[in-house]
């Protein structure tokens, strides 16, 4: 018998998900409603009062020139209800004077009160209300229109506002002062915009004010239709019943990380798509403007809140990457370009989603619980994963804590110090004295292990999640930097916008490149995608054969760690897709793979793979020899993950096309690999001393200053180290548990 001693669940639902135990509650304690159970009520009741033609509001918000009053008449006109204009039918109305003679009477601060003084004093329902421009300035009146309506921002790009308002004649704007230009003041202003709206309208460049308006009423529709986007196993097998469905909601896939029945979550409906007039209005855009647009199209708002969300991404790639392009794409060779995404705190790609995924995951738990997260690395994931759930806020570290399992001897020297001197108040590196793919297993394991999970809800009130890329909230965000990366071939002048592409990456569990197809589907015209293997090349083999074979195949160990990985976990993840959400089959093959250690999908499927995968393999001269040649024409030092994609695009790429090779790591974490293949002789040399030498050759990319500056701490931390054994394991959890929330 187990009691809830400290975080009690409701003893339905710990009953429901753990059958086998026997569950007590304490007669003191006051149960609370389960993540899963409060996000239904809440929709519940969001769909009891967010109708379209209902008592709510549909308030236009944006800056002058949006085409708000333009828009909130034929969205009256379709919905047959009142429109309000705020300037013409509130303010002039109760000033008896027209709003630039009001600005001029009174001054930009005043305007802005008495503006703020007339909206609240105006109450309608059932309407289209167009605001004016500084409406969003005057938080009181806000708030009073925001309690009673949807607020759709629409976002134009600022060189149409700005060409719009001078075909208006309007040279001032309120809070324009002398000296200050249109285009500065319209930038100052977004922050207002941002700050409140519930929906956002993409309105790129050429859209018609017809067109603006189909696009508010499927956006509000979207907002209000809060069960329409949701998430099911790979390995759900579709009832005759479609209406008995299991799903999760965005939220719930977060939470949880890996499906209760041992598959990956995936949308069970297709990927948001954006038309080419929307792509092309995202070249001139930041990394953080084009990753909320498309990030928002990805997250239901009931998940996140879109203005939310807007606020996690500017904090996730902000100061703490080196670039403020956050990821570049560098210009090689010939057709060659590399999307360098190693600027993040920790020097590689993971950062990209690792910076972002703790702030998802924060918001998305219940208030009144404790996580412990739980991730097998394979070198770069583990530093990347404790240093983005560092950075999430007091109260949040005091319920999340990460726990990240590695390869004792299975990672550089410089890999190991990083995850050893990034373990902070609320997370820890655990060496396992075996490989990736054993640490990954067992991570599966313990996830799919009821009763062990039953029991440290029971007895410390702790739930388990992951933060590897099994994880949704994980993999979403590496969709933007393969978008980005295509918007700045097309803005530096490459190519035009529609123009194919192919991309090579570095390949080992499968993430990466499968954020790339979602690029694809998300309407990113990418070609090929080449899949990059080194010598544990059991994906390329997979490739060109349709045969998934582990029989009599050791993992070697490599220059390239990170993708020393036999078991790719998110193959599950295109498989499904690709066998049109065939759950009882991906069940069959991965329960194969794990009972016979092979499996053989057929024919059509292996062709329908090839349609757009080609792979190969690269060896550890070819990789050594990649650096070398590649620093020797060029000045650019590859890390060993690059080496080997480039080695691999040299070798399947058709040249007919631009090809975008995946830089996953920063070079200095593979000093020793390095100076081997630059050939420079090395005297004992520590792993700081070697970083310092390879940042006096003053090669591209340049110096990576927060791994520099890694080295001048202590290389020395203590760390746990433990048997491969599952059971060790869970006991090295339990602790780690009880010595944070106990």
């Amino acid at each position: 018998m187990l009691h809830f001693n400290r975080c009690p669940h409701l003893k339905q639902i710990a009953q429901k998900c753990f059958p086998s135990i026997h569950v007590k509650t304490d007669k003191h304690v006051q149960l609370f409603l389960s993540r899963t159970l409060a996000l239904a009520e809440f929709r519940k009741s969001w769909h009891s009062t967010h109708s379209l033609v209902g008592d709510k509001n549909i308030i236009l918000m944006g800056p002058p020139g949006a085409g708000k009053t333009t828009v909130g008449r034929i969205i009256g006109q379709k919905l047959g209800c009142c429109v309000i204009d705020v300037d013409d039918d509130i303010l002039e109305k109760t000033w008896n004077m027209s709003v630039s003679e009001k600005l001029q009477d009174v001054g930009n601060e005043q305007f802005l009160e008495e503006e703020g003084k007339a909206v609240l004093n105006f109450s309608t329902s059932g309407s289209v209300i167009s605001l004016t421009g500084s409406n969003p300035m005057h938080d009181a009146s806000m708030w009073h229109l925001k309690k009673n309506g949807i607020i759709v921002y629409l976002d134009v790009p600022l060189i149409d506002i700005v060409s719009r308002l001078k075909l208006m004649k309007i040279d001032r704007i309120v809070g324009q002062d002398a000296g200050t230009s249109m285009k500065d003041l319209l930038k100052f202003r977004r922050q207002y915009y941002k700050k409140w709206y519930d929906t956002r309208v993409f309105c790129e460049s050429g859209a018609s004010p017809e067109e603006v308006a189909d696009k508010v009423l499927s956006a509000v529709k979207r907002y209000q239709d809060v069960d329409s986007e949701t998430f099911v196993s790979t390995r759900h097998i579709w009832p005759k019943d479609e209406r008995k469905v299991s799903t999760k909601f965005f939220s719930e896939a977060v939470i949880e990380g890996l499906a209760s029945d041992g598959g990956l979550f995936v949308p069970e409906k297709e990927f948001p798509k954006l038309n080419c007039r929307e792509w092309k209005s995202l070249v001139g855009a930041t990394y953080i403007e084009r990753a909320q647009i498309l990030l928002e199209k990805c997250i239901h708002p009931a998940d996140v809140p879109a203005a939310r969300l807007g606020e996690m991404i500017e904090t996730a790639y902000g100061e703490n990457f080196a670039c403020s392009r956050i990821a570049p794409v560098r210009h090689l060779s010939g057709n060659q370009f590399i999307l360098e995404l190693f600027h993040g705190p920790t020097g590689s790609f993971k950062d990209l989603s690792l910076q972002l995924m703790p702030h998802l995951f924060a918001h998305c738990i219940p208030p009144s619980c404790n996580y412990m997260i739980l991730v097998a690395t394979s070198g770069d994931t583990g530093s990347a994963v404790l240093n983005g759930f560092s950075r999430i806020n007091k109260n949040d570290k005091q319920r999340i804590a990460v726990a990240t399992f590695f390869p004792e001897n299975g990672v550089s020297d410089f890999q190991k110090a990083q995850m050893i001197g990034s373990q902070k108040e609320n997370g820890w590196a655990v060496g396992v004295k075996s490989d990736f793919d054993f640490c990954q297993t067992a991570v599966k394991g313990i996830f799919r292990d009821s009763d062990f999970a039953g029991f440290l809800i029971m007895e410390y009130g702790t739930v388990l999640s992951s933060a590897n890329s099994i994880n949704w909230g994980r993999l979403l965000p590496q969709v933007v930097y393969h978008a980005s990366a295509y918007l700045d071939l097309v803005s530096q002048g490459f190519i035009s916008f529609g123009s194919p592409v192919d991309v090579c990456i570095p390949t080992g569990n499968f993430g990466n490149i499968l954020a790339a197809v979602y690029a694809k589907m998300m309407g990113i015209p990418i070609r090929k995608f080449i899949c990059a293997s080194n010598q544990n090349h059991v994906l390329t083999d997979f490739i060109k054969t349709g045969h998934y074979d582990l029989r009599e195949r050791k993992l070697a160990q490599t220059f390239s760690p990170a993708i020393d990985i036999l078991k790719a976990s998110n193959l599950e993840r295109h498989l499904h897709l690709m066998a049109d959400k065939n759950g009882k089959l991906m069940t069959k093959l991965f329960n194969q793979l794990e009972e016979q250690h092979h499996f053989q999908i057929e024919k059509m499927l292996v062709e329908k793979l090839q349609q757009d995968f080609v792979a190969d393999w690269c060896s550890e001269g070819e990789c050594l020899a990649a650096i070398h040649s590649t620093y020797s024409t060029s000045g650019y030092i590859l890390d060993p993950h690059t080496a080997v994609a480039k080695v691999v695009a040299d070798r399947m790429q058709d040249k007919t096309c631009p090809v975008i090779v995946s830089s996953t790591a920063h070079y200095s974490k593979f000093a020793p690999a390095i100076m081997q293949a630059l050939k420079i002789k090395e005297i004992n040399h520590t792993s700081s001393s070697q970083l310092y030498l390879l940042s006096s050759y003053n090669a591209l990319p340049p110096p990576h200053e927060a791994l520099l500056e890694r080295t001048k701490q202590q290389e020395k931390m203590e760390y746990q180290v433990c048997a491969a054994d599952v059971t060790v394991m869970k006991n090295h959890v339990e602790k780690l548990i009880q010595n944070q929330f106990v």
